[in-house]
């Protein structure tokens, strides 16, 4: 029975460990990007942006399709209709200023009615199809942009969160240097060879470290928990990143694309312009064919001459509609939409003029942090060699305290360094990717 329970208990702590193992998914940035594109919130409205102005566009082009309406209504008159006729029909020899009181019709009135409307001509509504449509390609264009920014927004954290990574990664390594430090002092101590203030101080550096690890640690996870957040997974998902960081030479290969928000730029341009033709043709005249169909009934009631008799009703015919004047409201507006344009065209050169700027200055930026990253990693090595030394010269009693502390402060310092220009030459690409619209 106790080696059943031994043989349980190792099956359960080993399938227990495997549960833990899948639960910890090591996720890759592209794999993160995908998983937002499913079901990020933010981008799925942006779609329906999409959706609802091609819902514009064929909600104006169904103007162009005939218009057909059924009426039909009832009445029954208790009174009837009153007229007022000459007396002459009546009495030819009646004065001018003479008139008679006569109801005509009968109680029951019943009409039905179907009536079609075609447009055969309308500029406006042809400018109209067109403004839709550059809207809704603006629409898709504004859909990119938020998908790039939710893409960027992405790659920036989960780059800040391998930093930290990173970060964590030399903390450990400070932590056992200053722990076997400490111990040594102790050891020392009991021997009468070191001070207590010596092993206050080392156990100071330690506390420190645990406390930079644990804000490092807290930093961490809240990257984390925005990532899930963008990716649309629950919050008690256990997922982490990539612990090597990739640095290469492929950011200086992209191409200059136009950037999205100088293609938006170019279409809100197109955009106001068709607007302003659109205000402009509507002082047209616009051509519709309409006609109707249907029939009147009359009914009367009281025997023994009641009856229910209809009669048809039916039309063809053409109704020209020529604007004349309606005030200057069309001049004002069209002038409204010239100074918009005329901003449209001054965004179109800013954007372009930035993007330049930026492009170089990323790329310097490339430069020069790749350059750094080089420089602090043989900074780390040589500062990691001077650190070991030392303490090897603090155990043999040539070097002091405080050159191990100072040589221990010039590690961190190369730790941090090379960490920063990480930080910096990532940035840089991120940044040159968005501006040559390279994230995917």
């Amino acid at each position: 029975m106790n080696r059943k329970k031994i043989i349980l208990s190792g099956l359960i702590l080993l399938f227990l460990g495997f549960q833990q193992l899948q639960a910890q998914e090591v996720m890759s940035l592209q794999q993160m990007i995908e998983k937002a594109r499913e079901n990020n919130k933010s981008l799925k409205m942006s779609e329906n942006e999409i959706k609802i102005a091609s819902e514009k566009n064929k909600e104006v082009k169904s103007n162009l399709l005939p218009k057909v309406q059924a009426t039909g209504d009832y009445k029954y008159f208790f009174d009837l209709p009153t007229q007022l006729m000459p007396a002459k029909a009546f009495n030819p020899m009646a004065p001018e200023w003479q008139f008679k009181a006569a109801q005509f019709g009968v109680p029951h009135n019943i009409n039905a009615n179907v009536q079609v409307m075609m447009p055969l001509f309308n500029p406006q509504l042809y400018t109209n199809i067109k403004t839709t449509k550059i809207a809704q390609e603006l629409s898709r264009l504004k859909y990119k942009k938020n998908k790039e920014q939710i893409f960027y927004d992405i790659s920036n954290m989960y780059y800040n969160a391998q930093i930290i990574k990173s970060q964590l990664k030399f903390l450990d390594g400070n932590i056992a240097n200053t722990q076997k430090l400490l111990d040594n002092l102790k050891l020392l101590k009991e021997q009468g060879l070191a001070k207590g203030s010596d092993v206050n101080k080392i156990d100071l550096q330690w506390q420190q470290l645990q406390t930079q690890k644990e804000v490092a640690q807290s930093n961490y996870s809240q990257v984390l928990d925005a990532l899930k957040f963008y990716m649309g997974m629950p919050l008690n998902k256990q997922i982490d990143v990539e612990s090597e960081i990739n640095v290469s030479d492929n950011s200086y290969t992209y191409d200059k694309e136009a950037s999205l928000e100088f293609k938006m730029a170019k279409t809100k341009t197109r955009l106001i312009e068709n607007e302003i033709k659109s205000l402009r043709r509507s002082r047209l005249p616009s051509l519709s064919l309409m006609g109707s169909y249907g029939q009147t009934g009359y009914g009367y009631d009281e025997e023994p001459h009641d009856f229910l008799d209809f009669y048809d009703v039916s039309f063809v015919g053409a109704k020209l509609n020529i604007p004349i004047f309606n005030g200057t409201t069309i001049s004002r507006k069209v002038n409204q939409k010239k100074y918009e344009l005329e901003n449209s065209r001054l965004q179109q050169e800013l954007v372009a003029d930035k993007k330049e700027m930026e492009i170089n200055n990323a790329k310097l930026k490339l430069a020069i942090s790749k350059r750094n990253i080089e420089n602090t990693k043989a900074q780390i090595a040589l500062a990691q060699t001077i650190y070991n030394q030392t303490l090897l010269e603090q155990k043999h009693g040539v070097a002091g305290l405080t050159d191990v502390i100072m040589a221990d402060n010039e590690l961190r310092k190369a730790q941090q360094s090379y960490l920063q220009a990480e930080i910096d030459y990532m940035k840089a690409d991120l940044e040159l990717k968005k501006i040559t619209g390279h994230i995917r």
